[in-house]
């Protein structure tokens, strides 16, 4: 076969990831050895020189383990994992590793599968790492001639042969740089792998005198282009290309684990490639997959870089920030643009070094299955790491990029603000799997937990338990709103659908643990995301799960949340007794300020339960600290508390739900809004400016709610909002909203259900009689204060 033949050949072999195209691993035989590169160490990195050592500045210093994040909706973050969950269950590759970000942070972040099947499964992790195949062209190499242009050292416009003389043979002396970034410069896609026979001199020589394939301007996708920049790199430079990209790039910007040719010590955690007939070991694994990159040292300018999926964030992070992170610039802002701008390449778009989109986003994929992609008009970007080419090659993740890159530009506009300074905080399950789950070893769990219950970077509890090794899950109880938390009204039982596993509901019928649903159980392990409301039903749920284990000599854990109202503030009537049911299970206030965890110890002691009871404790959470200083996404754990700021309104606004007043279910604003047909909105407006309520402004607006009372029909009321969330009393909002209800339709409100969520009806009767706001609440005083006291002895947190 003649050799445009062959090339033609494999030409029809190339593979687009995410829109590039890469070669596939040709089974040809390899040499004995491959060849070492001179300058390089043979492994665990590169050789730098003396003088190399003292130009280059310290990296900066180690910043820790990447705390694991979730910044976007709940629906945001389950379209991606259906989308990955699919893709796996489809073969399209073993395991993945996902993260969207924005210039301020990463806002998702989750590994999915496993990332070896062979010799023997293992699972994939966060920091599992990756040969990125040809996300090296635009990461390293097209970085590092950035660079050079950026000091002035290169020229795009000039011929590659007035940096490199010899690229000149055969016709290619007026090739310019731009057009090898570009693709456009008339080089074939690829060489016979037999040029590479004498070693990686001999090799480069032959690829530096390629006959050109075609005129340059035609666009013509080819690694020998980017091979011929990695020499121009170290040409100009002075540097190895290895060396340039790790001085320059990765250690300014703390890429601590991006490297070409890995060291041994890494090799653990690297994702293996293919089988390979002519490789040995036969599965690729801690060495290129790349054959040319291979038989060139495993250091070239189309392949060769491995890096992680928190490694490529930092990059993209540098790439919306103009080239610069963490007070580190790599490259000017300018030359940045320039780099990636949308240009014309033969019939197609490219930025130099990148493949490009008319809209401006940019980004590259790789022949292994990675992609990094980059949005500057959405301020956005997707990190996706796979290795789709394990066990056999037959892997395609091109549709799953596509899907994932629309899904992040999407999820990233609805994320949440960067986390706070200092330490994260950390659920208790994200201490419990921190620790590997050693807490549960061995035991038959029955978990109790719906949608919120979740780590802080959004894993379900209930599939960690599942997978964690030496824990079995034998049943899974949900309390109201059931496993999903989206329903109103009786529950019934079912199976999850990811796991299989059976799932009883604790809302309806039957609203404890039954002895024949703990059969095979040794441990109850309880999960719940609470608002830290009396009359909010999950407390009552874990009470009567205590006790159902307490009743089997069961352990009872309770994975700890924090309470999204703050731990330092008690406010309300404590229960009167006579009002005690499901729903108001304990004397306590209305806002109480405790954690599920504080509480359960309460329980366990105050009403001698007996429970064999364990903690696991929130790391970092202060009781100053509101749900939005923690960091953690919000997971609604109930239909109608979709956001914080309905969580702040619902312990004043839900006080009203028992009367014929709509509280907003079946709007867009539940717990935001309390409304009638009949109701005179600038009145109650009036009156509530009467009474000077702290840090809530309240204001006339008119809805139709789809639920609950008036359904259907237009509602005249009022909007509250939290302006100053220290300064707002919710107790006293909801009293005083009372009042004004009484004051203005005494003929049309309907008080007698005031009582059952207040849970006093010494303060309900005060507030229809008008009584003063100041004298309803130093009434219930004397009573808060013990109740203070008795909490004091089961508070866990620092203020």
């Amino acid at each position: 076969m003649s050799l445009p033949r062959a090339i033609a050949l494999f030409s029809t072999l190339l593979w687009a990831c995410a829109g590039t195209a890469e070669h596939r691993h040709e089974r040809t035989p390899a040499p004995p050895e491959p060849p070492a590169r001179a300058e390089a160490a043979p492994v665990g990195g590169e050789a730098t020189t003396a003088a190399e050592a003292a130009a280059t500045p310290e990296p900066p210093a180690p910043e820790g383990p990447v705390p694991p994040v979730v910044r976007i909706p709940l629906e945001d973050q389950e379209r991606i994992d259906a989308a990955v969950e699919a893709a796996i269950a489809r073969g399209e590759m073993p395991g993945a590793v996902v993260i969207v970000g924005r210039r301020d942070g990463v806002v998702f972040r989750r590994a999915y599968g496993r990332r070896a099947l062979e010799p023997a499964p293992l699972p994939m992790e966060i920091d599992t790492i990756f040969d990125l195949a040809s996300v090296t062209k635009a990461v390293a190499t097209a970085t590092a001639v950035a660079m050079l242009v950026d000091e002035g050292r290169v020229d795009l416009d000039r011929p590659v042969a007035a940096y490199v003389p010899e690229f000149a043979a055969d016709g290619k002396s007026e090739v310019t740089v731009r057009q090898l970034l570009t693709h456009t410069g008339g080089l074939p896609p690829a060489n016979p792998l037999s040029d590479f026979e004498d070693g990686a001199q001999g090799a480069l020589e032959r690829i530096l005198a390629v006959r050109p394939a075609g005129p340059a301007g035609r666009y013509q996708y080819s690694d020998l282009g980017f091979i011929v920049l990695g020499a121009l790199v170290e040409r100009v430079s002075g540097q190895t290309l290895d060396a340039f990209a790790r001085t320059r790039i990765f250690e300014p910007l703390g890429m601590r684990e991006s490297a070409f040719r890995p060291g041994a010590e890494l090799r653990p955690r690297i994702a293996p490639t293919e089988r390979s007939e002519r490789r040995d070991p036969e599965l690729i694994h801690g060495e290129v997959h790349d054959p040319r990159a291979w038989r060139l040292g495993g250091v070239a300018g189309n392949a060769g870089l491995f890096s992680t999926a928190d490694d490529l964030a930092r990059f993209a992070r540098a790439m919306l920030a103009g080239g610069a992170l963490d007070g580190a610039r790599i490259v000017r802002e300018e030359t940045l643009r320039a780099f990636t701008a949308p240009e014309r390449a033969g019939r197609t778009v490219r930025a130099l070094g990148w493949n490009a989109e008319r809209g401006g986003a940019y980004g590259h994929g790789g022949f292994t299955g990675t992609a990094l992609w980059i949005d500057p008009q959405a301020g956005a970007f997707l990190v996706f790491l796979s290795n789709r080419v394990h066990p056999d090659g037959s892997g395609d993740v091109r549709p799953l990029v596509r899907t994932l890159r629309r899904m992040a530009s999407e999820a990233a506009s609805r994320a949440g603000p960067p986390p706070p300074e200092g330490a994260p905080v950390l659920l208790g399950v994200d201490a419990l799997r921190r620790d590997g789950f050693r807490r549960l070893a061995g035991a038959r769990v029955g978990l109790v937990t719906n949608v919120s219950g979740r780590a802080r970077d959004g894993a379900r509890t209930l599939d960690l338990l599942h997978a964690a090794p030496g824990v079995t899950v034998v049943a899974v109880f949900a309390p109201e709103h059931g496993l999903s938390a989206d329903r109103e009204g009786h529950v019934r039982s079912g199976r999850d659908a990811r796991t299989d596993l059976p799932v009883h509901s604790l809302f309806g019928e039957t609203r404890r643990p039954t002895a024949e649903q703990l059969d095979g159980v040794d441990t109850l392990v309880f999960d719940i995301q609470d608002v830290g409301v009396r009359f909010y039903t999950y407390m009552s749920t874990m009470l009567r799960a205590m006790e159902a284990a307490a009743e089997r000599d069961l352990r009872f854990v309770v994975l700890d949340r924090p309470n999204p109202l703050g731990g330092e503030r008690v406010e309300g009537p404590v229960l009167e007794d006579e009002l005690r049911s499901f729903v108001n299970y304990h004397a306590l206030p209305v806002r109480h300020g405790m954690t599920p965890g504080e509480l359960a110890r309460m329980l366990n002691e105050e009403r001698d339960v007996g429970a064999r009871l364990e903690v696991v404790e929130v790391e970092g959470w202060r009781r100053a600290m509101y749900w939005e200083d923690t960091g953690l996404a919000w997971v609604p754990p109930s239909p109608n508390l979709r956001e914080p700021p309905q969580v702040l309104l619902y312990p004043a606004v839900a006080l009203l739900e028992g009367t014929n007043v709509s509280v907003g279910r079946g709007t867009d604003r539940p717990f935001e809004v309390v409304g009638a047909p009949w109701m005179d909105a600038e009145a109650i407006v009036r009156r509530l400016a009467e009474e000077r309520l702290a840090g809530v402004r309240v204001e006339p607006t008119a809805f139709v709610p789809r639920a609950g009372p008036h359904r259907r029909r237009r509602c005249n009321g009022v909007r509250l909002e939290v302006t100053d969330r220290d300064a707002y009393r919710p107790v006293r909002t909801g009293l005083a909203l009372a009042r004004a209800l009484r004051a203005e339709h005494a003929d049309r409100w309907d008080p007698e259900r005031l009582a059952l969520l207040v849970g006093s009806r010494r303060t309900a009767d005060a507030a229809v009689a008008g009584e003063p706001l100041d004298g309803i609440a130093a009434a219930w005083e004397p009573e808060l204060a013990r109740f203070r006291a008795v909490r004091a002895r089961y508070l866990a947190y620092e203020p």
